[in-house]
């Protein structure tokens, strides 16, 4: 056992470890050290594991591709996975969205994105918004304003970038609809200050804001912004890459708000864990962009689309989108009632198996230090926890979407102990 605590001194260390656990096998909810320690993970590799780690389906999908092909570059052949994929995807997504394109990570998704968006418009700015994760190459980081770590030391970074305020009503202190109202004006005002609509090719939100909060927007908001968009001839891209594959009880976050987006991207649940993420779109978009002009040597691996194929598959037969919703309905109502005992816990929202409970003192001030003693306590009660948000102060639940009632239920127990250990 000692050489691997020895080896993880030879990892780079831009690399923060939030645990010492050096895991040695993964099943369902449960990571199992080398110590044979378990631990109930709900930070699911991120968002990633949707399906619970090593689902068996998955896992023999893997297993037969990997004897079968494991790597056929995109360009040169079409392998039956990505094609099955393809077929798989159009049974889930609208059905105006029928374009799509592979590539390996979430970051590389949002830039084939914003490529996609410049040469189907021909314009060259785009807008994010304020609290936004969208990765962390220098064209993603131009274009993440969660935190500063993320872009400090990276200068001069990409330019056309422009920042609109997010609807974090909790933020401001407003009802929903006078923050919806007053950030669609400074939307508007944006487009009249700072970048013109004719120059604006893309506007890219996160539809529940990941990394900055775990923010759920006003409904009324994200349909104002598909009809700025429409009046502009701007693209609505909609990230998915944390909320999407059944996260939020949907297939896809944008479906809670009654719009279609231009282009969506997608990483993180898609395969279960293999590195596959994607560029989905309507085919006039699609036909607009170059051939040529974009692709990559991994993009849609024979292995991680047979892994898709299978999440998607298993995700349906299991019902696990039904099982998000009622398993988050317990996880918000059980929060709801431990924040009637904590009045440090500020709010708790979000929707399905996405949910964020931000800590606080009077007067909504972040309470970082509150937060990461409760992370720390939970870990040490072996629940695995992540926080996310501006100032690190909000915890965020992400379970795998076959989460049971007793796995949630110990979750809140193991919860409640760790706030009574710090708090009280």
């Amino acid at each position: 056992m000692e050489i691997y605590h020895e080896a993880t001194e030879y990892l780079s260390p831009v690399w923060v470890p939030y645990t010492d656990i050096i895991a040695d096998h993964g099943s369902g909810c449960w990571i199992y050290d080398i110590h044979g320690e378990r631990y109930l993970d709900f930070t699911c590799g991120i968002g990633v594991t949707n399906t619970g780690h090593c689902h068996p389906a998955v896992v023999e999908a893997i297993q037969k591709q990997a004897a079968s092909l494991i790597h056929g570059q995109i360009n040169i052949v079409r392998h039956k996975p990505i094609l099955e994929l393809a077929s798989e995807l159009r049974t889930i997504v609208p059905p105006e969205i029928n374009r799509f394109f592979f590539t390996n990570s979430g970051a590389e998704a949002i830039e084939g994105a914003l490529k996609l968006a410049r040469h189907a418009t021909k314009r060259p700015n785009i807008i994010v918004f304020q609290g936004s994760f969208h990765g962390r190459t220098i064209a993603t980081s131009s274009m993440t304003t969660s935190k500063t770590i993320y872009r400090s030391g990276y200068q001069p970074l990409m330019p056309g970038v422009f920042v609109a305020p997010y609807p974090y009503a909790y933020r401001y202190g407003w009802d929903e609809e006078r923050t919806s109202q007053w950030c669609l004006e400074e939307l508007e005002f944006l487009l009249a200050s700072q970048t013109a609509p004719e120059e604006t090719a893309a506007i890219f939100i996160e539809p529940v804001l990941g990394e900055g909060g775990y923010v759920v927007p006003p409904k009324s908001y994200i349909q104002g912004l598909r009809k700025v968009c429409d009046q502009y001839g701007i693209l609505l891209v909609t990230d998915e890459i944390q909320a999407g594959f059944g996260r939020t009880g949907k297939w896809f976050s944008f479906e809670h708000f009654g719009i279609l987006p231009d282009i969506m991207t997608v990483a993180k649940g898609l395969a279960s864990g293999m590195p596959l993420a994607g560029v989905f779109s309507r085919k006039e978009i699609m036909d607009k962009w170059v051939p040529g002009s974009h692709g990559g040597t991994y993009g849609g691996n024979a292995v991680s689309t047979a892994a898709a194929v299978a999440t998607i598959k298993a995700m349906k037969k299991e019902n696990m989108l039904q099982n998000a919703q009622i398993r988050g309905a317990q996880l918000m109502d059980g929060l709801k009632q431990i924040q009637r005992d904590f009045p440090v816990i500020g709010d708790v929202r979000g929707l399905g198996l996405m949910i964020g409970v931000e800590f606080s003192i009077p007067n909504r001030k972040p309470d970082k230090k509150t937060a990461k003693a409760v992370l720390h306590a939970c870990l040490d009660q072996k629940l695995l926890l992540l926080t996310c948000g501006t100032w690190d102060n909000t915890i965020r639940w992400i379970p795998p979407l076959i989460v049971n009632e007793d796995e949630i239920n110990q979750a809140l127990k193991i919860f409640r102990q760790a706030l009574d250990i710090v708090v009280k």
